[in-house]
């Protein structure tokens, strides 16, 4: 290279007073050499601060064999470049760039010489090569081009025209501020060109965080990579090779948040999600307030501009700390002094243990601040206690004092009681007590259970309303009281949950009982006395299913010209969908129509609950597929997703993502070429229909194009054949339904 070294590495002998602060470097810029104004960013030099400790005359010198630099006996002669370049751990590598006569007269290309991205130029029949970055912003110079002005001829940086010699790299005027430039040799067998290459990687503070993270048990990161980001991803590339971390790079930022969302609610495992600085870091924003108010944890993981220009607005910057403050229960950003493992590791108990989410912010330039040799990397080993919270021996006795005094007790079960279900489905047995779902617990117990009485809610059955109304005591295990279930306060309630704050949140209940769910549930059923009987409910509920399937059998018989109505088309899907699938559904009425119509046998079912997020479905599937990848691959569960085309069409990208990474998705999408839901609101509340009409692609084609499966359907009796197809296809489909709007 041929950037200038202060006196070949000899002593420079200086004049010290006592008390200065000077900053000395070998960057070749400074016009008071070898003393440099500290302010330059630069891989390769960086400058030393000291304090004169008395006055006088110093060596100062980049030998590296001082033990006290940048202080210097001043004994010793010029050391040559080989070794200083041995000492730093660098060795000459040649590449071969173009062949020979390849390049035109005037040309400058863009090579890559191993890790160095290089501007190859050919002037006046020679050839250069300079470093691709101008100094000042970091233009890339091969977009330039070479033009002239009489004699003169400068390679042109192309983004704010600073010239430069396109074969020496310096600059016009005499100014100090050329570009490094690299040995190139003309060979019988093409052009080729030297870079040094350190022989080990340097391990940096983003290697420290990255190694903790997977330690605390990351296994899949979604993202994207960018400029503001480069060096936090090559620590992710450093154990993705290590076969420790899997990356899958998204469309867009929004997509792998809820990808994330989908990840830790099928897992409850955290994911994390990369993007760069400003735009990429806001993209997230709804995808994590998804997972935030679901309790799903969430790591994410910004870039950040350098924090020389933190303030005045540089460039995609803005206040991530203040963005991310209500979103995120943890949220730091990662500075030069930092405890960086540490740090990696609060975020990850604060996602962890609140389950929620947590963000670190990483300005570029901290992210390739070498480790010290002392810093260890951070684990989960005594970071965490058991979670199994007993509830207290008062509000025990005053739970099984209500149960005793029941006779037809039920029990309302909500998400939170989904790692819990046994515990729960012993109890209803014992108090022969139907067992109704919240929406979002869909799933969490077989439609085809004798005690089963469907989903209770805007999205629910008949059955469970009439359950609820009947019912002299309802057992309320991790629900959240939302006003889309409709849990009635009129009943006497018992309210069992692990976070205090969800016990009467919205109205008082008779007995908040504070406990892990499934602990509480054994200890309920081990203190009520074995002689109490209660009303056997198990008649009533199979002839209220009877009733409901005589109605969904009515309403799938409902014909049209305009699609096939909604009770057939997950008729269908319930009689083809194994019994281990994982479903991820969207918002619309293709939402509230699953959870009327569809019977669930063992399957996982996955929502945007209380956000109610449109878009959701397609990307949480991916993050699904990836869970089951890592939780329950000898299980090889199918994962499905289902939307309307308005949800569909929020992501409809991402269906690239699932080709390039095989995941073995099918997407089920319900075409009305409208936004339905909003249609019905606009009709209930004597508005005119306005603005929810859509134009659609062929879904279909777009899914074969993307390399996919993609078949459409528009009459009923290809249902259960399509499906069929599409599930057991190995990799992404995409079913496209023409539906009717209004047979929901």
């Amino acid at each position: 290279m041929t950037k200038p070294k202060i006196a070949d590495n000899r002593p420079a002998a200086v004049t010290l007073v006592k008390g200065e602060e000077y900053h000395w470097c070998a960057c070749g810029h400074s016009q008071n050499q070898p003393f440099c104004d500290g302010s330059h960013k630069d891989t390769e030099y960086q400058p030393i601060t000291f304090t004169a400790e008395k006055d006088g005359k110093a060596y100062l010198c980049q030998c590296k064999r001082s033990s006290n630099p940048p202080f210097c006996d001043g004994s010793h002669k010029a050391i040559t470049e080989e070794e200083l370049d041995a000492e730093q751990g660098l060795e000459a590598v040649w590449y071969k760039m173009a062949e020979l006569n390849e390049l035109q007269a005037g040309e400058v290309r863009s090579v890559q010489a191993g890790s160095k991205t290089v501007a190859l130029t050919y002037f006046n029949g020679e050839y250069g090569a300079l470093d691709n970055a101008c100094p000042h912003q970091g233009g890339p110079l091969s977009e330039g081009s070479i033009e002239c002005e009489g004699k003169d001829c400068w390679l042109r940086c192309p983004w704010h025209g600073w010239d430069f010699h396109p074969l020496s790299g310096r600059s016009p005027g005499g100014f100090e501020d050329g570009v490094d430039t690299y040995p190139v040799e003309v060979r019988d067998d093409g052009i080729y060109v030297q870079v040094k290459e350190r022989r080990e990687r340097t391990r940096t503070v983003s290697d420290l965080m990255v190694e903790t993270m997977v330690n605390w048990g990351v296994t899949h990161v979604f993202g994207m990579v960018g400029h503001s980001n480069l060096g936090l991803a090559d620590a992710m590339r450093e154990q993705e090779e290590a076969g420790r971390i899997t990356f899958i790079g998204i469309r867009h930022e929004g997509a792998a948040a809820f990808a994330c969302s989908g990840f830790a609610k099928l897992s409850g495992k955290p994911a994390a999600c990369l993007t760069i600085a400003g735009p990429g870091a806001t993209n997230l924003l709804t995808g994590l307030w998804d997972a935030k108010v679901d309790r799903a944890p969430v790591l994410a993981l910004t870039g950040q501009v350098n924090t020389q220009v933190f303030g005045p607005g540089a460039f995609q910057e803005i206040d991530l700390a203040a963005a991310f403050q209500v979103v995120s229960r943890f949220s730091q950003t990662v500075l030069p002094g930092s405890r960086h493992a540490e740090l990696m590791t609060l975020a990850l108990k604060h996602a962890v243990v609140e389950r929620d989410v947590a963000h670190l912010i990483f300005p570029d330039e901290v992210q390739v601040i070498p480790a010290e040799e002392n810093e260890q990397v951070s684990s989960p080993d005594g970071r965490l206690a058991v979670s199994d919270i007993s509830p207290s021996e008062s509000a025990v006795k005053n739970a099984v004092h209500r149960i005793t005094g029941s006779r037809r007790p039920a029990i309302i079960v909500g998400y939170g009681a989904r790692d819990s279900m046994s515990e729960v489905i012993a109890l209803a047995e014992r108090l022969n007590a139907p067992v109704l779902t919240t929406f979002k617990a869909k799933g969490q117990i077989a439609d085809s259970h004798p005690l089963a009485a469907g989903v209770l809610g805007r999205s629910g059955t008949p059955i469970a309303s009439w359950c609820m109304n009947e019912a002299d005591l309802l057992i309320v295990f991790g629900a959240s009281f939302s006003n889309h279930t409709g849990i009635t306060p009129k009943k006497t309630i018992i309210q069992v949950d692990f976070d205090r704050m969800a016990l009467g949140k919205f109205h008082a209940v008779d007995v908040p009982v504070w406990g892990e769910i499934g602990v509480t549930a054994r200890r309920l059923f081990s203190e009520i006395p074995a002689d109490l009987s209660f009303v056997e409910q198990r008649v009533d509920l199979k002839e209220r299913w009877k009733l409901w399937r005589e109605e969904k059998h009515r309403r799938a018989m409902r014909e049209s010209s305009i699609g096939i109505n909604s009770a057939t088309i997950f008729a269908a899907l319930s009689q083809v969908c194994p019994d281990n699938a994982v479903i991820a559904v969207d918002v619309g009425n293709n939402t509230y129509s699953f959870g009327r119509y569809f019977e669930c046998a063992n399957q996982s079912i996955l929502m945007s609950g209380y956000l109610g997020s449109i878009g959701f479905g397609f990307p949480a599937a991916m993050g699904a597929w990836a869970a089951t990848q890592v939780f329950d691959a000898h299980e090889n569960r199918p994962v499905i997703s289902i939307s309307g085309d308005g949800g569909f069409g929020q992501y409809l990208a991402e269906f690239t993502t699932a080709v390039k990474y095989g995941m073995n998705i099918t997407h089920i999408l319900l075409n009305n070429s409208e936004l339905g839901k909003i249609s019905k609101e606009q009709r209930a509340g004597n508005w005119k229909v306005w603005q929810t009409s859509l134009h659609n692609p062929a879904f279909a084609d777009f899914a074969s194009n993307c390399g996919g499966l993609g078949i459409r359907i528009e009459t009923s009796e290809q249902l259960e054949t399509v499906l069929r197809k599409a599930i057991t296809h190995e990799g992404p489909a995409l079913v496209e339904i023409i539906a009717d709007p209004e047979l929901i």
